[in-house]
C-alpha cells in the first residue's frame, strides 16, 4: 500500500491536547471508531496517542501540559530548524522549539502575526495522517482570522500557497500538490472532482480561510468528514459534548462541537449539488 506523504506546505497532522487523556480516548472513540496506540516509552511525562481508523493514523491526541483542551494544526515543512529561521523572519514567533518527537519526527509550534497558533511537522518515520476525508478522519483545517488579507500575505510568504475567493469561501492551494496525489495515492482525483463540479484548482485545496466572529480570537480550527451530521449531533451529546450550532451550505452540512474538555471541532457532512 502506498503511504501519503505531504509536501512541504501541506498541512499534514492535527493532534489535540487533553487534561484527562483516558476521558477523551472514550469520547473520540464512542464518536468516530478510533483506536490509540500509546508511542510513549515507559515512564516519559506524559503522554502520547496514535488515533487510527481502519489501522490508518488519523491524528494525535496529547496530555495537556498547561491550558485547555485543543486542538492544533501541522504543517509538513522539510527542514523544521530552517523553517523556524524563514517564519519568524516573516513576522512568526516562536511558541515552542524545535524538537525530535522521537523518530517520528521534528516539529515546532509557533503564532502567526495576528496570533494564531499553528506547528510545523519535518516527517520522518511519521509521515502525516494516512487516512483523510473519510466518515472519522480530518476533513480540512480552516484559519480562522479578522484579518484575512494580513493573513493570506504572511501566509503566502511563508509556505508560497495561492489563494482563490470563491465568493462563497476562500480556498488556500499549495499548487502541485494534486499532481502529488494523482502520482501517489489518488490517481483517480481530478477525474472524480470534474464529476463534483468542484471549483477550478481544487485539486490543490489544503485549506480554507474563514473571516472570525468579533469575539472569537484567531487560531486554526479542524474539521473532521461525517456520514451523517445529524447521527454526530447525537452522539456527540450522548457522550457528553455541548453541539454550539449546526449549519447547512450548498455543499456541507455542518455542526461546530465542543468535546467534553472543551476543544472545539467541526464535523462536516458533503452533500455536493447535483450535476
Amino acid at each position: 500500500m502506498t503511504e501519503r506523504t505531504y509536501p512541504h506546505g501541506v498541512p499534514s497532522w492535527i493532534d489535540t491536547e487533553q487534561p484527562d487523556v483516558e476521558a477523551a480516548v472514550e469520547f473520540y472513540s464512542g464518536l468516530f471508531g478510533w483506536t490509540f496506540e500509546d508511542v510513549m516509552p515507559s515512564g516519559a511525562p506524559g503522554r502520547y496517542l496514535i488515533a487510527k481508523l481502519d489501522g490508518q493514523d488519523v491524528g494525535g491526541m496529547a496530555s495537556a501540559q498547561e491550558g485547555p483542551a485543543v486542538w492544533s494544526t501541522y504543517i509538513a515543512v522539510e527542514d523544521t530548524d530552517a523553517a523556524v529561521q524563514r517564519l519568524v523572519a516573516a513576522g512568526a514567533t516562536v511558541r515552542l522549539a524545535p524538537a525530535d518527537a522521537g523518530e517520528g519526527g521534528r516539529s515546532a509550534a509557533l503564532t502567526d502575526p495576528e496570533g494564531a497558533e499553528f506547528r510545523i511537522w519535518q516527517a520522518r518515520r511519521r509521515l502525516g495522517a494516512q487516512v483523510v476525508n473519510l466518515p472519522g478522519a480530518w476533513n480540512f483545517s480552516d484559519l480562522h482570522t479578522a484579518k484575512p488579507g494580513a493573513a493570506i500575505a504572511f501566509y503566502q510568504g511563508a509556505f508560497d500557497w495561492q489563494v482563490d475567493d470563491l465568493g462563497f469561501a476562500i480556498m488556500i492551494r499549495r499548487p502541485g500538490y494534486g499532481d502529488h496525489l494523482e502520482a501517489t495515492v489518488d490517481p483517480d482525483i481530478r477525474a472524480r472532482q470534474s464529476g463534483l463540479v468542484a471549483p477550478p484548482g481544487f485539486e490543490d485545496a489544503i485549506a480554507w480561510i474563514a473571516t472570525a466572529a468579533p469575539d472569537e480570537p484567531p487560531h486554526w480550527h479542524v474539521s473532521f468528514t461525517v456520514a451523517d451530521r445529524d447521527r454526530t449531533v447525537s452522539d456527540a451529546k450522548r457522550l457528553g459534548a455541548q453541539v454550539i450550532r449546526q449549519n447547512e451550505t450548498k455543499w456541507t452540512r455542518t455542526a461546530l462541537i465542543r468535546d467534553p474538555q472543551g476543544a472545539e471541532f467541526t464535523a462536516s457532512q458533503f452533500t455536493p449539488p447535483e450535476g
